[in-house]
């Protein structure tokens, strides 16, 4: 009989109120399991509702509906023998490591003895004996993850949750620490019985996980699940590790139900988006940083995803966004994990100045329905003027105060490059006035 999951989620979902009074759908329909034994990761851009996941596993957060059975009882509030660690070191500036690792213990109201011994235990385990009476502001930040670590397996924790946990470290610091915490884990060193993790950091993701759940963002679904059965240690150059690595990538570029982008006709290489869509700011300098790169004589204008990203020294949160943007307008297609130039994209990467300006207005108010529709009310109107509350108010119809205000500075980024039209922030008014 197989053993029960250490932790099973059916059918979350987790809304959050507008100020219209609507709803905003973050996460809808999660189903996962975590075993004895296991490290899952949780695999997705920023948007997609992973660590708000995190909350509602821990009962720190209520789903809207579906439940959170941990250890085959169900999650109703702060679940004990549940520990995170988060991305943000989160320590106290005032207190010594002794005393930052002490305080989770203290709130169990544990005896002195028993407080300090398992404190300097965790503190020696992960590797800061010596350190006990030094204050975060002596230590580098590999050092006050360290820390962090401690103080959530001092707990005795059956379930261990890393959010983005690495992802403020520097190269070398966040891999010393990703390997002293799997030999630890693979030694059995560590008082946990299983692991889950948010990552945006696909390499991170094979590296340590048995099991990998790809989400999708706006809401957050799961759409993917790839199972990882390579030995540890891990070999980043291992042909294996490369084949996952690239198998992830296919998933994450995939459209839903499964096809890849490209997989049918024109259409479906250029998936189309509406006025509601959330945009990215990426900056026309990293559009066009990414045109010149592919165009350049390494790639001939196609290049492997993970091989970019791995060149460029970019991850998922950093590469797709631009990536996605280039399609978006027509640039580049995405296609099975590659990035290919189009005739449009080729052509901007030789052009001077000015015609790359003409070229990116052309293809912005061709493909992005936001910037033609400013610009068309713009000469409708008798003024040439707009204040930025009307298109703002049409974007909290679809999305957050927060995503319309990124979607339409996205837009006013693009727009000035292609002089398509003005925006002056002080008097927040659009305009066809060119300075």
């Amino acid at each position: 009989m197989d053993q029960a999951p250490l932790l099973d989620v059916r059918e979350l979902r987790k809304t959050f109120p507008r100020p219209d009074g609507g709803e905003l759908l973050v996460l809808d329909g999660i189903n996962l399991s975590l075993r004895e034994g296991e490290i899952v990761g949780l695999l997705g851009r920023s948007g997609s509702g992973k660590s708000t996941l995190l909350r509602l596993i821990a009962g720190l957060a209520t789903p809207a509906a579906g439940a959170v059975s941990y250890m085959g009882r169900p999650v109703s509030g702060p679940a004990a023998g549940i520990a995170m660690v988060f991305q943000s070191f989160a320590l106290f500036p005032w207190l010594t490591v002794l005393q930052n690792v002490q305080i989770g213990l203290e709130a169990l109201g544990l005896p002195r003895d028993e407080i300090r011994r398992r404190s300097l235990q965790a503190i020696d385990l992960i590797g800061l004996d010596g350190f006990e009476s030094a204050y975060p502001r002596e230590l580098s930040g590999g050092m006050r993850q360290r820390v962090g670590f401690a103080r959530a397996l001092v707990v005795h924790p059956n379930i261990l949750m890393l959010d983005e946990s690495f992802s403020a470290l520097d190269v070398l610091t966040a891999e010393t620490l990703r390997t002293d915490f799997l030999d630890l884990w693979s030694e059995g060193q560590l008082p946990i019985k299983g692991v889950l993790m948010v990552t945006h950091n696909i390499e991170e993701a094979v590296s340590m996980c048995d099991r990998v759940l790809i989400f999708s963002t706006n809401p957050g679904r799961i759409v993917g699940e790839i199972g990882i059965d390579l030995p540890q240690p891990r070999d980043r150059h291992d042909p294996g590790f490369r084949d996952l690595v690239e198998r992830i990538y296919v998933e994450m570029t995939a459209r839903p139900g499964g096809e890849t982008r490209g997989s049918g006709g024109r259409h479906e290489r250029f998936p189309g988006i509406g006025i509601g869509s959330i945009l990215p700011r990426v900056s026309t300098n990293l559009l066009s940083g990414l045109i010149e790169t592919l165009a350049g004589g390494a790639y001939g204008g196609r290049a492997d995803l993970p091989e970019i990203a791995s060149d460029l020294h970019m991850e998922v949160d950093d590469l797709f966004p631009v990536a996605e943007t280039l399609q978006m307008l027509r640039f580049a297609e995405i296609e099975g994990g590659d990035i290919r130039l189009t005739e449009a994209g080729a052509k901007f990467a030789t052009a001077e100045t000015d015609a790359r300006k003409r070229l990116f207005a052309q293809q912005l108010l061709t493909y992005e329905p936001l910037a033609a529709h400013v610009r068309r009310v713009l000469d409708e109107r008798a003024s040439h003027q707009a204040p930025k509350s009307r298109f703002l108010d049409e974007l909290e119809d679809h999305m957050t105060p927060d995503a319309a205000e990124q979607t339409l500075r996205a837009v006013i980024s693009w727009g000035r490059y292609a002089e398509v039209f003005a925006y002056d922030d002080h008097t927040a008014t659009f305009s066809l006035e060119n300075p």
